[in-house]
């Protein structure tokens, strides 16, 4: 009971569900604020108390407030945000976060801006978000297209190599130790070692075990010693 009071709530008949809100402004030094998002938010119908809320550039990993908010996001839930710039790092970032909360079956809600046709709780909200997925795809395809040919570019003028790995088996096994304690903080763990999130993941487990990346990358040193 007391849950129940403690969440702003709408009845249907399979969940009791929830809009939480998310909102970010770029700068944490006191310039900018976030009343007009807070404003949108609430005339939405999302309860004050479940706004979250995060100053800093959308491009960093780190983000306190979002990491909340989706921790607090439960089946059923709706993730509600102004514009869709306020949520993902980029196309890439966002779709994976989408597809993540479907999953966990959350809905996102966008109010305004060039997003504001997006609402995965509904078929047409869920249609368009997937021409963004589509997107996404179209730009992956597209990056790998032009490194492939760039290095062939370059391997036919002698030259070898590529941008050169973040990850190093020194970090590896760092990372491998560290994530294998309860105690470990990932995001201070990738500002130690240099590296993402994406990077840290790609190459290790949560519980320390490494991944196939991982392999790779040890094989790799092995072969050159």
């Amino acid at each position: 009971m007391l849950e129940e009071r403690s969440r702003s709530v709408t009845r249907t008949d399979v969940y009791v569900t929830t809009q939480i809100g998310y909102a970010r402004v770029s700068k944490a030094d006191g310039s900018q604020v976030h009343d007009l998002q807070r404003d949108a938010l609430v005339a939405a119908g999302v309860d004050p108390d479940h706004i979250y809320e995060d100053a800093a550039s959308g491009r960093r990993d780190t983000r306190p407030g979002l990491d909340a908010c989706l921790k607090a996001l439960r089946r059923g839930d709706t993730l509600v945000v102004w514009k869709l710039d306020r949520l993902g790092r980029d196309l890439r970032h966002l779709v994976n976060l989408v597809g993540e909360l479907t999953k966990r079956q959350i809905g996102l809600k966008v109010l305004a801006g060039e997003g504001a046709s997006i609402d995965t709780t509904t078929a047409n909200g869920r249609l368009i978000f997937a021409i963004f997925a589509g997107l996404a795809e179209f730009e992956r395809e597209l990056i790998v297209e032009r490194t492939r040919a760039g290095l062939a570019s370059a391997r036919a003028r002698g030259r070898h190599g590529g941008r050169p790995f973040k990850m190093t088996p020194a970090k590896l096994r760092l990372a491998q130790a560290a994530m294998g304690k309860p105690e470990t903080k990932v995001a201070d763990l990738c500002a130690e070692l240099g590296i993402t999130r994406q990077t840290l993941y790609r190459h290790v487990t949560p519980k320390g075990e490494i991944r196939p990346d991982g392999e790779k990358l040890l094989a790799r040193k092995t072969r050159t010693v």
